[in-house]
C-alpha cells in the first residue's frame, strides 16, 4: 500500500505513516538526499510486484551510473566541501501505478514517525528520473513544487511548458527538435511514401503529431498512422497487419524501447523484412534489441541517438567497484555478502555482464542531472547560508541558473524550458560479424547551428536493409522526370499521382513539376519538353527543292525569252518583225525578263531591302509589261482605222507616241511604289501566329492599301488591254496579234484572279510561293501566247513570212 501521513491525536504536529512504507532498491545516507527512479524491472505483476526475470540492464546502468556521479561529488574539495550526498533509488518495474508508489515513497521517506509538521521539506532534494515521458509526467504532477524531477531521457515537448511543469528539468532536449529532424531525414533520402507507428502515450502521440507536421512541410506522405500500448496485444497484432499488407517501405518508429521489443517479436513471428526502419534515440540503440534474429529486421536501421559521452572512471566502477563498493559483494565472498547483496539476488547475474559499457550514452545524461542538482546547492549554500538550504523554490531558481562543464569538457546549462541544447548523433544499424550488431555513426545533428550546417551525413557510410550499399525507394508514385507534370490521383495523398507530358510549347525542367511552364514568345519546347529551344524559322530559302524548282522556271523562262530576242533581232527587216511592232515587241521581250527575273526576288531570307525590291520591282516591271502589250494593240487598232479612206490616225499615234504611252503608264505605277515605300513600306515580319510551333519569316506589306494599288493597277491596265484586243480579235487581217493578246491578257487575268484566294489562304512559305508561281505563269502567259506563233513562222515557216501573207484576208 502507498504510505501516507496522517495526525496522531496525542501530537497534532507529529506525522504518522498509514501502512508499511516502501524500501528503496539502493540508499544511501548523506546530508543531503537526492533520489532517483528507474524501471531496472520492465515488468510488474497485477500485485505491484516485479518480474525479477525481466531485468532492464540499461536501466540498472543509469541507476549505477547515478551513484557513481555521487560517489565522485562527495569525494571532491571543490563542490559541496564537508557535506555528503546521500541517495535513494527505487525501482517502478515498468508502470506508471509503481512509479506513483516510487514518487510517494521518496517524499514521504521510510520514518513511520516524523515528529515535525506534515507540510515540510520532503525526503529528498531532487528525483533524478523517470526515463519514459509518461512516468515522468506523473512524478512531476505529483511532486509539485516541493521536488524538482530532472529527466534524463523524458523528451516529450509536453514537458516544455512551464506553465504545467515549472520545476521540471532535463539533461536531454525535447522531441521538437528530433521529430522535425526526422521528417529532414526522411526527406534527405527522397523517402515521400512512409508509414508511422508510435507509442500510444504522451510520448509517442505527442512526438508523432511533430512528425506529422513537419513531413506535411517537407512534402512527405504516411501512408498509415498506427500505435500501441505495451499493454495491448491485440493492437499490435492489427499493426503488424498493416505494416506486412503496406507498400510503403520506410517506417518511421517513434516508439519506447518496449514497444519496439514487442513490435520486433512480432515481426520476427510474422517473417516481415526488408523495410527500412527510422528510429528515434529511445530505441535506436538499445541493446536488449539486439537479439540473434533482430537485425533480419531492423539491419539498417536509421535514426537519432543521444551523443556518446566518455566519462572516465565510469566503466570501472559499473564493472568492479559497484559491486565491492555499494553492493557489497566481493568476489568469492557471496555467502558473508551484506543484507543488499543478499535481497536482490537477481541483479547478480549482471555482475561480470560489461558487454554494453561501450554503448552507454543515457549514463552522461544522468551524470550531468546528479552533477546540476550538486551545483545549485553549492550556490545556495554560498549565497543563502542565513536561510539554510532546504528551501524547494531557491534550488529550482539556481538549477535555472546553473552553467557548468564536466570533466570530459562538456558545458552543461539550461533553456527557457528547463531542457539542454538539442544534439544527436545518426547511428546505423550494421553487422561486423554474424550475431554482432554495432550501432555504427554516419552523422549528427545540432540544433545550435545555422540553418542548412545543423545536418550531416555520411551516405557512403550507411548499409541499408539486408546488407545492401544501394538506397531504397520509397514513393506512392514514381518521380516525374523533366519535361512532365504531377496530376494528383483523386481520393490520394499528394505523393501519388500520374506524370502527364507537357503540351506543346511547355516545359518543366524540374522533377516533380506541379505545372509546366510556357516558353517564350520565340522559343518553343524541344522534343522532351525539358527545356527551351529558338523556334526554326521558316522562309524559302535557295536550298530548298521547291526553291530550286522555281529557279529552274525562272532562269528557262529567261533563256526563252533571250531566244525570243535573239531571233526577233535575226529576223528585224523581215515582214513579220516589222508588221508587229518591232520597237514594242523588243521592250516587251525586256519587261518580260524582268518579270521572270524579278521572281529571284522573292526566294532567300527577307531583309529590309529586299521586301521593298520585291515588290516595287513586280509591280513596276508588270506594269511596264503591260503597258507594251497595251501600246501594241492600240496599234494593231491605230493601223486597222488608218486603212479606211480619209483616215489620219496613225500620225497622232506614231512611235514617239508609243514611246510616250509606255513611260506615262510606267511612271504611274513608279508614283505609286514611291509613295507606298515612304509612307509605310514593306519590311520584314516573324510571323508567329500561322504555326505556334515555327517563326514565318515573311515580308510584311506595311501598307495594305499600297501593294492592293500596286496590284489594282496592273489589274486595270490588263482589263483595259484585254477589252481593247477583244474588240480587235475580228479584224481582218490574215496575222492578226490582236487574237493573242487577247488569250494572253484572259491567261493573265485568270492566274491573278486565282492568285488571290491562294495567296491569302496558302500558309508561311508557301505564300511566297504562290506569288512566284502567279509571276512565272503570267509571265510565261504573255510569252508564249504573243511570240510563239511568230517564232513559229520565223523558225520553221519562212515561206510565210512575206507581205503578202501578212496583208492577206482571212477566209
Amino acid at each position: 500500500s502507498l504510505p501516507v501521513y496522517a495526525l496522531l491525536h496525542k501530537n497534532a504536529s507529529d506525522c504518522h505513516v498509514l501502512g508499511s512504507p516502501v524500501l528503496p532498491l539502493l540508499s544511501k545516507d548523506g546530508d543531503v538526499m537526492i533520489g532517483g527512479a528507474f524501471s531496472i524491472h520492465s515488468k510488474i505483476s497485477f500485485k505491484l510486484k516485479c518480474f525479477f526475470s525481466s531485468i532492464n540492464l540499461r536501466e540498472f546502468r543509469f541507476a549505477q551510473t547515478m551513484i557513481f556521479a555521487i560517489e565522485e561529488i562527495n569525494k571532491s574539495k571543490h563542490l559541496l566541501p564537508n557535506v555528503s550526498i546521500g541517495y535513494r533509488i527505487y525501482d517502478n518495474c515498468g508502470s506508471t501505478l509503481s512509479s506513483m508508489r516510487a514518487v510517494m515513497a521518496l517524499m514521504n521517506g521510510d520514518e513511520l514517525l516524523i515528529e515535525k509538521n506534515c507540510s515540510g521539506q520532503s525526503a529528498v532534494h531532487a528525483i533524478i528520473g523517470e526515463s519514459e515521458s509518461s512516468s515522468t509526467i506523473v512524478l512531476s504532477r505529483t511532486t509539485g513544487p516541493y521536488q524538482i524531477p530532472i529527466s534524463h531521457s523524458a523528451t516529450c515537448e509536453c514537458l516544455s511548458s512551464r506553465k504545467e511543469y515549472p520545476s521540471f528539468f532535463r539533461t536531454i532536449a525535447s522531441d521538437l527538435h528530433q521529430s522535425r529532424a526526422l521528417a529532414q531525414l526522411v526527406k534527405h533520402f527522397g523517402w515521400t511514401w512512409v508509414g508511422a507507428v508510435n507509442s500510444d502515450s504522451d510520448y509517442g502521440n505527442n512526438g508523432m503529431a511533430i512528425f506529422l507536421s513537419a513531413a506535411q512541410e517537407e512534402g512527405v506522405c504516411v501512408e498509415y498512422i498506427e500505435k500501441f500500448d505495451r499493454a495491448e496485444p491485440e493492437k499490435l497484432l492489427k499493426v503488424v497487419e498493416v505494416i506486412r499488407k503496406s507498400t510503403a517501405r520506410v517506417i518511421v518508429a517513434f516508439l519506447a524501447h518496449v514497444e519496439m521489443n514487442n513490435l520486433l517479436e512480432q515481426l520476427n513471428v510474422h517473417n516481415i523484412t526488408g523495410r527500412q526502419f527510422i528510429g528515434v534515440e529511445a530505441w535506436i540503440t538499445a541493446d536488449s534489441l539486439v537479439t540473434p534474429t533482430s537485425f533480419s529486421v531492423l539491419g539498417g536501421s536509421l535514426g537519432f541517438a543521444v551523443q556518446k559521452t566518455n566519462i572516465s572512471g565510469l566503466n570501472t566502477f559499473l564493472v568492479k567497484d559497484f559491486w565491492e563498493t555499494d553492493f557489497q559483494c566481493e568476489e568469492n565472498h557471496i555467502d558473508v555478502a551484506s543484507k543488499s547483496c543478499k535481497e536482490n539476488q537477481d541483479l547478480m547475474k549482471l555482475r561480470d555482464y560489461n558487454d554494453d559499457v561501450e554503448e552507454l550514452r543515457y549514463s552522461s545524461n544522468i551524470y550531468k542531472a546528479v552533477y546540476a542538482v550538486a551545483h545549485s546547492l553549492h550556490s545556495i549554500m554560498k549565497c543563502s547560508d542565513s536561510q539554510g538550504c532546504d528551501k524547494t523554490s531557491e534550488v529550482i531558481e539556481a538549477l535555472k541558473q546553473v552553467n557548468f562543464i564536466i570533466k570530459n569538457g562538456e558545458q552543461v546549462w539550461f533553456d527557457s524550458t528547463g531542457a539542454v541544447l538539442a544534439r544527436y548523433e545518426v547511428v546505423n544499424w550494421q553487422q561486423r560479424s554474424i550475431g554482432s550488431v554495432h550501432f555504427e555513426p554516419v552523422g549528427y545533428y545540432d540544433a545550435s547551428l545555422p540553418p542548412g550546417q545543423k545536418f550531416v551525413l555520411n551516405t557512403e557510410a550507411i548499409m541499408w536493409p539486408g546488407g545492401s550499399k544501394k538506397l531504397p525507394v520509397s514513393v506512392c508514385s514514381e518521380s516525374c522526370r523533366p519535361g512532365t507534370y504531377k496530376v494528383l490521383e483523386r481520393g490520394k495523398p499528394v505523393c501519388c499521382f500520374h506524370c502527364l507530358p507537357c503540351p506543346d510549347g511547355e516545359i518543366s525542367n524540374s522533377t516533380d513539376s506541379n505545372d509546366c511552364n510556357q516558353c517564350p514568345e520565340e522559343y518553343w519546347s524541344n522534343q522532351i519538353r525539358d527545356a527551351c529551344v529558338p523556334k526554326n524559322v521558316e522562309f524559302l530559302s535557295y536550298t530548298e527543292d521547291m526553291s530550286k524548282i522555281l529557279m529552274f522556271f525562272t532562269l528557262f523562262g529567261v533563256v526563252l525569252t533571250v531566244t525570243v530576242a535573239v531571233l526577233f533581232l535575226i529576223n528585224r527587216d523581215t515582214p513579220l518583225v516589222k508588221a508587229n511592232n518591232s520597237e514594242l515587241s523588243f521592250l516587251l521581250l525586256f519587261s518580260l525578263s524582268l518579270c521572270f527575273l524579278c521572281s529571284l526576288t522573292f526566294i532567300g531570307r527577307p531583309t529590309e531591302w529586299s521586301c521593298m525590291l520585291r515588290h516595287t520591282a513586280f509591280g513596276i516591271t508588270f506594269v511596264l509589261c503591260i503597258s507594251c502589250i497595251l501600246g501594241k494593240t492600240i496599234v494593231v487598232l491605230m493601223a486597222f482605222k488608218a486603212t479606211l479612206p480619209s483616215s489620219n490616225v496613225m500620225k497622232w499615234f506614231g512611235p514617239v507616241q508609243q514611246r510616250l504611252t509606255v513611260l506615262s503608264l510606267t511612271l504611274i505605277q513608279v508614283i505609286i511604289c514611291i509613295l507606298w515605300l515612304t509612307i509605310n513600306p514593306p519590311f520584314p515580319f516573324k510571323n508567329m501566329k500561322i504555326f505556334r510551333e515555327k517563326i514565318i519569316l515573311e515580308c510584311s506589306l506595311g501598307s495594305s492599301l499600297g501593294f492592293w494599288a500596286v496590284l489594282g493597277y496592273i489589274g486595270i491596265l490588263a482589263v483595259l488591254c484585254f477589252v481593247l484586243a477583244f474588240l480587235a480579235r475580228k479584224l481582218p487581217d490574215n496575222f492578226n496579234e490582236a487574237k493573242f493578246i487577247t488569250f494572253s491578257m484572259l491567261i493573265f487575268s485568270a492566274v491573278w484572279i486565282t492568285f488571290i484566294p491562294a495567296y491569302v489562304s496558302s500558309p508561311g512559305k508557301l505564300t511566297v510561293a504562290v506569288e512566284i508561281f502567279a509571276i512565272l505563269a503570267s509571265s510565261y502567259g504573255i510569252l508564249f501566247c504573243i511570240f510563239a506563233p511568230k517564232c513559229y513562222i520565223l523558225a520553221l515557216k519562212p515561206e510565210l513570212n512575206t507581205k503578202k501573207s501578212m496583208l492577206g484576208k482571212s477566209k
